[in-house]
């Protein structure tokens, strides 16, 4: 391997991740030997989580590292799941490579060029444009080119055969809608995330089994996964004479609280508000949020044990893991006004 400039920073950095000399370093980089399996194993996933680039003889090892691609962090679900997952990678011997999306920067097709170039061993995603039937679906295909270890947390198109991780949404808005009847609520509503947003499609198809619906289109709003447009979304349906909302994520709930209170209606006294997630934080919101809990923590564990399983050649399972959720009822919810 030839140095150039920034070669004794680049040897300090990779020596103090992996917890080991720039000596070793060194000798791992240049193929030499007198260094332990578990040593230069360290510092090759150093090398790919510091983003430096492999000499070309080492290039063609994946490294024990596995990527984890995440829409966002806002959303206090998000960081959730990552604890987990990047705690589950940890114990079975892998490096977590987090990889979340913000506007206006890195696209979730150019985080699968990257860690094709780190030569990752395997993928996990969540919230990502595989849940969305009109979104770009190309970069999933390099992936499989590459038979590449995959798992997809909550939904997908129907065309991508990765195996799957999800919260079984008929469940969920089951649970809910029973809770808001038990309560007296007949005007239903849902605040639903984008048209082709695939577990808003199965929570809708769900809600109109179970509300026996024939035609959704006054009971139903979408919204970007937003507060403000949730907001937005949620007063038309109040507008509407909705007393009870369903709403697809806990942010969209806290927005339809918002919404309520803008039009001068009391939560829950006059518009109950049901969530989606069981985030962080709902037990500290005005009022509390009555949602369903999705088991972040067992769906986590369980994408590493997938991801991992075709990791080791043990097979593929391409069929979905339903997980059911559980209805967490706080302050949010009440009996429908003048019952």
């Amino acid at each position: 391997m030839q140095y150039h400039r920034g070669v004794t920073k680049r040897l300090t950095e990779v020596a103090r991740k992996a917890g080991v000399s720039e000596a070793t370093v060194s000798r791992v980089l240049n193929g030499r030997g007198g260094v332990s399996e578990a040593t230069r194993t360290a510092v090759l996933t150093a090398l790919d989580v510091l983003g430096y680039e492999r000499p070309t003889k080492l290039r063609g090892e994946r490294a024990r590292l596995v990527g984890l691609v995440l829409p966002e962090l806002q959303n206090p679900i998000f960081p959730a799941l990552a604890e987990v997952v990047t705690g589950s990678l940890a114990q079975r011997g892998y490096t977590p490579a987090l990889c979340a999306r913000t506007i206006g920067g890195v696209s979730e097709a150019d985080y699968v060029e990257m860690l094709l170039d780190h030569q990752v061993s395997g993928v996990i995603f969540a919230g990502g444009s595989y849940a969305l039937a009109d979104a770009p679906h190309e970069h999933y295909r390099r992936l499989t080119d590459r038979g590449l270890p995959v798992v997809l947390v909550n939904a997908g198109v129907d065309e991508l055969s990765f195996p799957r991780v999800s919260t079984d949404d008929a469940v969920a808005v089951e649970q809910a809608y029973g809770h808001l009847r038990s309560l007296g609520h007949s005007r239903i509503g849902m605040v639903l995330g984008p048209e082709g947003h695939v577990p808003s499609r199965r929570k809708l198809d769900a809600m109109v089994r179970a509300a026996n619906w024939a035609d959704d289109r006054e009971c139903v709003e979408r919204s970007s996964f937003s507060l403000e447009g949730a907001r937005v979304a949620a007063s038309r349906l109040i507008e509407r004479g909705v007393t009870g909302i369903i709403c697809a994520s806990d942010v969209l709930a806290l927005g339809a609280i918002r919404a309520a209170r803008r039009s001068g209606r009391a939560v829950p006294a006059e518009v109950s508000v049901v969530g989606f997630d069981d985030s962080a934080f709902m037990t500290c919101t005005d009022p509390p949020l009555t949602t369903v809990r999705q088991p972040i923590e067992t769906m986590g564990q369980a994408a590493v044990d997938l991801l991992v399983t075709q990791i080791e050649g043990a097979g593929v399972l391409h069929d979905e893991l339903l997980f059911e959720p559980e209805l967490v009822v706080r302050g949010s919810t009440a009996p429908a006004p003048g019952r």
